[in-house]
């Protein structure tokens, strides 16, 4: 005569506990490897390296005025020619904006 299946609640208690794991195992697996590589940093132009240097000065320069609400506004117009320092200021100052 084959044997019942257990129905007791110590085991429904470590078949689920076992199931969790095996869930959680194969999540942190999952999670390390599809880590994207770390991207190397890009050059920045010369001109947007001067217009970081110049809000990052224009900032400690507020802050040490007591000026500091947490409020940076840019107004720039951009020709042609000129390349746009968007993604650099974006990038440095790891705002979404």
């Amino acid at each position: 005569m084959p044997r019942p299946i257990p129905t007791g609640r110590r085991a429904w208690i470590a078949t689920w506990a076992g199931v969790c794991a095996a869930g959680l195992a194969a999540t942190c697996a999952l999670n390390t490897s599809s880590k994207p590589d770390p991207q190397p940093e890009e050059p920045v132009s010369a001109r947007c390296a001067e217009l970081i240097a110049s809000v990052e000065k224009q900032l400690a320069k507020d802050e040490g005025d007591g000026k500091r609400d947490g409020v940076v506004a840019f107004s720039h117009m951009w020709s042609a020619d000129e390349d746009d320092c968007h993604d650099a200021l974006s990038d440095h100052f790891g705002g979404d904006w």
